[in-house]
């Protein structure tokens, strides 16, 4: 990651914690800059993968990982025939719909974080095989998680993005800032 996470307030743990999934976000985010939805469609290597399916993809996840935490269900739910629809953005879905829906969420989980009453609160990992049975995972651990699935996806991000147009994370960094690089 090529940017710096500020330092949280003394002793606020959950904001530390709001911060570091904010910069794997903008990773993710800044990687489909000046991006139509053509361009975010685009397959520039044997993968399946676009970037504006990861875009949509990491939005479904943090959302059924923060329904899991809240223990309702979950709205966007995928079937095994289901699941490859979230990773590309599907007839009448554009980028902007997808970031629009992650910016909701995003908003939904800090707000849920900091409203739990303290981060060892469990909840029950649902039942499948990837799981120990009967598991459950603690709020810290939910929000450690999003730091990992979303920076694995921020770092396809850079590749693809750099696949498409050239530009690198550091060019898209200073980009965004309204700064030039190199």
């Amino acid at each position: 990651m090529v940017t710096h996470v500020n330092a949280e307030a003394h002793g606020d743990e959950r904001g530390a914690l709001i911060a570091f999934v904010d910069a794997q976000r903008g990773g993710v985010r800044r990687a489909v800059l000046g991006l139509s939805d053509a361009q975010a469609s685009a397959r520039p290597s044997a993968s399946e993968l676009t970037l504006g399916g990861l875009v949509k993809h990491v939005a479904e996840t943090e959302l059924n990982w923060l329904r899991m935490a809240q223990q309702k269900p979950n709205e966007r739910q995928r079937t095994e025939e289901t699941w490859g629809d979230s990773f590309r953005l599907v007839e009448g879905e554009t980028l902007a719909d997808a970031l629009a829906l992650w910016e909701r969420v995003a908003a939904e989980t800090e707000e849920f974080i900091r409203a739990v009453p303290s981060l060892d609160d469990t909840f029950p990992l649902p039942d499948a095989p990837w799981f120990p049975s009967g598991g459950a995972v603690s709020m810290r651990w939910l929000m450690l998680h999003l730091i990992e699935e979303i920076g694995r996806h921020a770092g396809h991000a850079d590749i693809i993005r750099e696949s498409l147009d050239g530009k690198t994370a550091f060019e898209l960094v200073a980009l965004e800032s309204g700064q030039s690089w190199g």
